[in-house]
């Protein structure tokens, strides 16, 4: 599999409370790929990546949110963490970059709890996906049939790749990849 050349790939994360493991594997495998990753934040400056309850390694932001646009990128990641995904859905900047992806049909991939943003974007109405089990109802509330998956593609409108956990990372991977643009 090769990809485009020029593949940009955005990871949108807050400030602090992401679920370090959903942030840097999906990353690897972008980079393997040959695509680039970008941090994409509200802030500039670092990001605070933890291992479940406990802080982790920092991250440089590549690119603010006022700066950034779904249009420089071919897909967009949104790793979990408890923090992470409840931060997310409250910052206004961070709910539009989620709508332009999915309004220019492009890929979005969502871990864990980084699915809340899309509940708050209005994007997950009449779609299937998966995430940590505590999202169920807030999912099935927004319009989603949620699903106790390893692994969830939905390719009704935008591609909709969605995994529950840490322990999905090598499913969730893999579909990330492929719906990258192909050469």
């Amino acid at each position: 599999m090769t990809i485009s050349v020029g593949t940009r790939v955005a990871f949108l994360v807050s400030e602090e409370g992401i679920e370090q493991a959903e942030l840097t594997e999906p990353w690897q495998a972008v980079e393997k790929a040959g695509a680039t990753p970008a941090l994409v934040s509200l802030k500039p400056g670092t990001v605070q990546g933890f291992n479940h309850l406990d802080k982790a390694d920092t991250f440089d932001v590549d690119v603010t949110l006022d700066e950034a646009q779904a249009a420089d990128y071919s897909a967009l990641v949104l790793p979990g963490g408890v923090p992470n995904g409840d931060l997310l859905r409250t910052q206004k900047p961070a709910v539009e970059f989620v709508k332009a992806f999915a309004a220019a049909g492009k890929p979005i991939a969502v871990i864990c709890h980084g699915g809340w943003v899309l509940i708050e974007a209005g994007v997950v109405e009449g779609r299937t996906i998966t995430s940590w089990p505590s999202l169920a109802t807030d999912f099935t509330n927004a319009g989603a049939t949620w699903v106790d998956q390893e692994i969830v593609v939905d390719t009704a409108g935008f591609p909709l790749i969605s995994s529950r956990n840490p322990d999905d990372l090598p499913a969730f991977t893999e579909k990330l990849v492929a719906a990258l643009p192909q050469a």
